[in-house]
């Protein structure tokens, strides 16, 4: 296998090509999934059925960090189990908007502040199952068992379960600190739950979803990856009924439905998150600003340049929606 440049000096030990043989504009042209039939209207009786659960935030610890107070907080989850989360406020004044900041398949060790700008609130929830909050919570801990959590239901199904959790995060950051416009940030697992969970809660007014997971199926069972995508394209192949199921998780159909403006940065290499699903969610938006990434899910000369520069342009881009 010969890699392209600059894949080839970059990644010199690179099993397979993380392009999948895909130019930028081949990747611009993959479609989203189209949405079967009822997919709005199960999405929509999800939100009416948690919005009837009450998210009883509970503060367990909280101390003063990087200039803001950062609490440990413990709320519901869609089906009776209690997940925790990490809230940061101001210390002074009402925030002006607060951030649901979500995370990888790697789960979450601490508060990462790059993406929240002074004088708003966010909260940091710990997808069911994930460390190192909620380990084993509602869900299994290893990436392999999680992806597959009650694959063989839409009503059970883990993704479902965490994107629906996401709504009950942001009532108990609103419960917290009062009612304000959010804004969504989810990277990978994050940014594909994310793009599920958006188009049907309205009080969020924007979104960065980086390198976003579980877009576009029918283009991600096809090829093999490094990630989750791998563990769920081997369990279709012996569970073809699978399939059906999956139409209902597909970030690239449900951001379709999500009115509000979105950034998607998007890779043109990545062995974890197939690159032609993270531009099928870009693809499906309808009011999109799309960042060309050189890579996802790896480092490379000039990656901490590339990153900085994304969050500087993900902050420019939540200040935007903020201003309108």
């Amino acid at each position: 296998m010969t890699l392209p440049e600059p894949y080839a000096t970059w990644f010199p030990a690179a099993a397979f090509d993380g392009r999948y043989g895909r130019t930028e504009a081949d990747l611009r042209a993959v479609a989203p999934a189209p949405a079967p039939p009822g997919f709005a209207e199960r999405w929509r009786r999800w939100r009416r059925e948690t919005a009837a659960v009450d998210a009883a935030p509970v503060v367990l610890s909280s101390a003063v960090e990087h200039g803001r107070r950062v609490s440990v907080v413990e709320h519901s989850g869609v089906d009776g189990v209690r997940l925790r989360a990490w809230v940061v406020e101001p210390l002074d004044g009402r925030p002006r908007a607060g951030v649901v900041h979500s995370h990888g398949y790697g789960g979450r060790e601490e508060v990462d502040l790059a993406r929240v700008p002074e004088g708003l609130a966010a909260i940091f929830p710990v997808a069911r199952g994930l460390g190192a909050l909620n380990a084993g919570v509602g869900a299994p801990e290893s990436t392999a068992e999680h992806v597959l959590a009650g694959i063989d239901d839409p009503e059970r199904y883990v993704l479902g379960r965490c994107a629906r959790d996401l709504w009950l995060a942001a009532d108990a950051l609103s419960a917290l600190v009062g009612e304000l416009p959010l804004y969504y940030v989810g990277e990978s697992f994050g940014g594909g739950i994310g793009a599920l969970a958006l188009p049907w809660d309205e009080r969020f007014v924007g979104a960065t979803l980086i390198v976003p997971s579980f877009g576009q199926y029918d283009e991600r069972l096809a090829v093999r990856c490094l990630g989750s995508g791998e563990t769920v394209r081997q369990h279709v192949r012996r569970h073809p009924e699978a399939r059906e199921v999956l139409r209902w998780f597909d970030s690239s159909t449900s951001i379709g439905f999500a009115r509000m403006p979105v950034r998607v940065e998007a890779a043109l290499w990545d062995q974890y998150v197939p690159p032609q699903g993270q531009f099928a969610v870009a693809a499906g938006a309808r009011e999109v600003e799309l960042a060309v990434l050189p890579a996802g899910h790896a480092e490379y000369p000039g990656w901490a340049a590339v990153t900085a520069a994304a969050i500087r342009e993900g902050r420019a881009h939540l200040e935007r929606v903020l201003a309108r």
